[in-house]
Protein backbone atom coordinates (compact mmCIF):
# COMPACT_ATOMS: atom_id res chain seq x y z
CA UNK A 1 0.00 0.00 0.00
CA UNK A 2 2.93 2.33 0.65
CA UNK A 3 4.05 2.02 -2.96
CA UNK A 4 0.53 2.80 -4.15
CA UNK A 5 0.31 5.92 -2.04
CA UNK A 6 3.77 7.02 -3.13
CA UNK A 7 2.75 6.57 -6.75
CA UNK A 8 -0.41 8.61 -6.18
CA UNK A 9 1.52 11.39 -4.44
CA UNK A 10 4.01 11.57 -7.32
CA UNK A 11 1.14 11.76 -9.79
CA UNK A 12 -0.42 14.61 -7.81
CA UNK A 13 2.90 16.47 -7.69
CA UNK A 14 3.29 16.26 -11.46
CA UNK A 15 -0.29 17.42 -11.92
CA UNK A 16 0.19 20.42 -9.67
CA UNK A 17 3.11 21.61 -11.77
CA UNK A 18 1.42 21.20 -15.15
CA UNK A 19 -1.17 23.15 -17.03
CA UNK A 20 -4.29 21.46 -18.29
CA UNK A 21 -2.96 21.59 -21.85
CA UNK A 22 0.31 19.99 -20.76
CA UNK A 23 -1.57 17.13 -19.14
CA UNK A 24 -4.13 16.43 -21.83
CA UNK A 25 -2.86 18.06 -25.02
CA UNK A 26 -6.44 19.28 -25.32
CA UNK A 27 -6.15 22.93 -26.27
CA UNK A 28 -9.43 24.60 -27.12
CA UNK A 29 -9.83 24.91 -30.88
CA UNK A 30 -11.67 28.05 -31.86
CA UNK A 31 -13.07 29.40 -35.08
CA UNK A 32 -10.47 32.14 -35.50
CA UNK A 33 -12.18 34.05 -38.29
CA UNK A 34 -12.58 37.63 -37.15
CA UNK A 35 -10.86 36.94 -33.81
CA UNK A 36 -8.17 39.21 -32.40
CA UNK A 37 -5.61 36.55 -31.43
CA UNK A 38 -3.87 38.78 -28.89
CA UNK A 39 -7.19 39.29 -27.11
CA UNK A 40 -7.99 35.58 -27.39
CA UNK A 41 -4.66 34.66 -25.76
CA UNK A 42 -5.35 37.09 -22.91
CA UNK A 43 -8.86 35.65 -22.48
CA UNK A 44 -7.49 32.11 -22.59
CA UNK A 45 -4.99 32.90 -19.82
CA UNK A 46 -7.79 34.35 -17.68
CA UNK A 47 -9.99 31.30 -18.29
CA UNK A 48 -7.11 28.99 -17.39
CA UNK A 49 -6.71 30.91 -14.14
CA UNK A 50 -10.37 30.22 -13.35
CA UNK A 51 -9.87 26.54 -14.17
CA UNK A 52 -6.99 26.33 -11.71
CA UNK A 53 -9.58 26.80 -8.97
CA UNK A 54 -10.80 23.26 -9.62
CA UNK A 55 -9.38 21.24 -6.74
CA UNK A 56 -7.77 18.39 -8.68
CA UNK A 57 -5.66 17.19 -5.76
CA UNK A 58 -8.72 17.02 -3.51
CA UNK A 59 -10.67 15.09 -6.15
CA UNK A 60 -7.78 12.65 -6.56
CA UNK A 61 -7.41 12.31 -2.79
CA UNK A 62 -11.13 11.67 -2.30
CA UNK A 63 -11.05 9.13 -5.11
CA UNK A 64 -8.06 7.41 -3.52
CA UNK A 65 -9.79 7.17 -0.15
CA UNK A 66 -13.04 5.82 -1.59
CA UNK A 67 -11.11 3.41 -3.83
CA UNK A 68 -9.07 2.17 -0.88
CA UNK A 69 -12.21 1.52 1.14
CA UNK A 70 -13.94 -0.35 -1.67
CA UNK A 71 -10.79 -2.28 -2.58
CA UNK A 72 -10.12 -3.15 1.06
CA UNK A 73 -13.65 -4.38 1.64
CA UNK A 74 -13.60 -6.43 -1.55
CA UNK A 75 -10.21 -7.90 -0.64
CA UNK A 76 -11.46 -8.80 2.84
CA UNK A 77 -14.56 -10.49 1.44
CA UNK A 78 -12.69 -12.65 -1.06
CA UNK A 79 -9.56 -13.31 0.97
CA UNK A 80 -7.70 -12.47 4.15
CA UNK A 81 -6.03 -9.39 5.62
CA UNK A 82 -3.20 -9.49 3.07
CA UNK A 83 -5.72 -9.57 0.25
CA UNK A 84 -7.57 -6.68 1.90
CA UNK A 85 -4.36 -4.63 2.05
CA UNK A 86 -3.57 -5.32 -1.59
CA UNK A 87 -7.15 -4.54 -2.58
CA UNK A 88 -7.00 -1.26 -0.68
CA UNK A 89 -3.76 -0.31 -2.43
CA UNK A 90 -5.11 -1.12 -5.85
CA UNK A 91 -8.35 0.67 -5.05
CA UNK A 92 -6.47 3.74 -3.85
CA UNK A 93 -4.48 4.04 -7.06
CA UNK A 94 -7.51 3.38 -9.25
CA UNK A 95 -9.72 5.77 -7.30
CA UNK A 96 -7.04 8.44 -7.26
CA UNK A 97 -6.57 8.15 -11.01
CA UNK A 98 -10.33 8.35 -11.54
CA UNK A 99 -10.57 11.46 -9.33
CA UNK A 100 -7.63 13.01 -11.15
CA UNK A 101 -9.27 12.35 -14.52
CA UNK A 102 -12.51 13.89 -13.33
CA UNK A 103 -10.68 16.98 -12.09
CA UNK A 104 -8.84 17.42 -15.38
CA UNK A 105 -12.08 17.00 -17.33
CA UNK A 106 -13.74 19.62 -15.13
CA UNK A 107 -10.87 22.04 -15.77
CA UNK A 108 -11.27 21.55 -19.51
CA UNK A 109 -15.00 22.30 -19.22
CA UNK A 110 -14.35 25.45 -17.20
CA UNK A 111 -11.93 26.78 -19.82
CA UNK A 112 -14.27 26.05 -22.72
CA UNK A 113 -17.35 27.46 -20.97
CA UNK A 114 -15.39 30.58 -20.02
CA UNK A 115 -14.30 31.11 -23.63
CA UNK A 116 -17.82 30.50 -24.92
CA UNK A 117 -19.06 33.06 -22.40
CA UNK A 118 -16.62 35.56 -23.89
CA UNK A 119 -18.05 34.99 -27.35
CA UNK A 120 -15.63 32.48 -28.88
CA UNK A 121 -16.86 29.58 -30.97
CA UNK A 122 -15.26 26.42 -29.56
CA UNK A 123 -14.94 23.64 -32.14
CA UNK A 124 -13.77 20.73 -29.94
Amino acid sequence: MRTSLLTLLCLLAVTACSSIEDLTGNNPIIDSQGVNLAQYNADLRQCEAYAEQVAIAQKAGAGAVSGAVVGGVFGAVVGNSDTAKKGAGIGAVGGGARGLGQGIHEQERVIKRCLIGRGYSILN
